[in-house]
């Protein structure tokens, strides 16, 4: 099913600076396949188990649930890794999964994609990070979601295994383009493992919390409340030119935290703001304020993006455009989900269409 955008801007100024970039963006997205990039994340397991609710258990309140289906997806760390793959770069996986059937599973979806998995190493003390959620309906309605099951250890891993790891990125970090690091608190960036990624001269780093521990890494993704919990105050004010400061502010101070050379916040409906240690600010809409159903995963479709388009010496602001496009898709679908650059290009060119008519 073709999945079509609606782009929603009065900034005629933007509209006409992407008119006239059309061209260039075009042909970055033909060059999607060409980079190699290495990955360092938190590996997750995404489960979705659906069913119709038939009736209320006797042994207690709870509804009963006839299952329909189980899907696996990457998760997490892991979707950074699932989404580079489809946008067609050549993908290193670099993380832990457990001795459990969700780590084989995961192995399983990278292996099908055609992702590199040498570099996922197994940790018997951990089990693999799952998240499995439960989804029920009637007949004649809606799937929703009624609850949601974590397996996952609080424990850092061993000293044997960060080192590990941190071998293996040495090992292979003169062989590849660009060095994503997706962060979700798991465990497995672990001090020594940052220090060997963030040898790269080009680092992109995708961090929920403790942005700082990523010193003088090439740019930052974070969205807005991550990017507030790292200033320790709201970017969101009253509106207007009170929240055009308040993000100036907050754009400065993480360039002086993290010591980085750009910082992408993502803003949901209200688009992205880029911030540059050397280099003018740019602000870009949102490609489509409505139909968006569903927001999980598309920082990590942001990320991929931007990495296969710095990695192709595109500029940040060509490379924020084309991770903004790749998110405006997946969030019109629900779930972890992803894009490629055919998806991309029919975007564009509707998007072209809008702007122009």
């Amino acid at each position: 099913m073709q999945r079509v955008m609606t782009f929603v801007s009065t900034d005629s100024t933007f509209a006409h600076t992407l008119t006239q970039a059309a061209d260039r963006l075009f042909h970055l997205l033909s060059q999607f396949h060409q980079p190699r990039v290495l990955v360092v994340g938190d590996l997750c397991l995404d489960e979705f188990l659906t069913g119709q609710v038939e009736r209320l258990s006797r042994e207690a309140p709870v509804l009963i649930i006839r299952h329909e289906g189980t899907r696996q997806v990457a998760g997490g760390g892991a979707n950074a890794v699932y989404n580079l793959a489809k946008l067609g770069a050549q993908v290193k996986a670099v993380g832990l999964v457990g001795d459990d059937e969700q780590g084989r599973a995961l192995r399983s979806i990278f292996d099908q994609a055609g992702i590199n998995t040498d570099g996922i190493l197994l940790d018997r003390d951990r089990p693999t990070v799952t998240k499995t959620r439960i989804s029920g309906h009637a007949r004649q309605s809606v799937t929703q979601q009624i609850v949601r099951v974590d397996r996952k250890s609080d424990a850092p891993p061993s000293p044997q295994l960060q080192a590990a790891l941190a071998d293996y990125i040495r090992t292979h970090i003169d062989s590849v383009d660009a060095v994503v690091c997706s962060d979700y608190g798991d465990g497995t960036l672990a001090t020594p493992v940052i220090a060997a990624a963030l040898a790269h001269p080009l680092s992109i780093v995708d961090a929920q919390t403790r942005l700082d521990r990523y010193q003088n890494a090439t740019i930052f993704t974070p969205n807005l409340p991550e990017a507030e919990k790292a200033v320790g105050y709201s970017l969101i004010e009253a509106g207007g030119d009170a929240d055009l400061a308040l993000l100036r502010r907050g754009g400065t101070d993480l360039l002086h935290l993290t010591n980085a050379q750009k910082i992408l916040i993502t803003r949901g409906e209200d688009g992205m703001s880029l911030f540059q240690k050397d280099g003018p600010e740019h602000h870009i809409p949102a490609f489509n304020r409505t139909d968006v159903f569903d927001v999980t995963g598309a920082g990590d479709t942001v990320a991929a993006a931007l990495t296969l388009a710095l990695a192709l010496g595109a500029t940040p602001w060509e490379a924020a455009v084309l991770g903004n496009l790749a998110a405006s898709i997946v969030v019109r679908q629900f779930g972890t989900t992803t894009t490629n650059p055919t998806e991309m290009k029919t975007a564009l060119s509707l998007l072209l269409e809008e702007l122009n008519a």
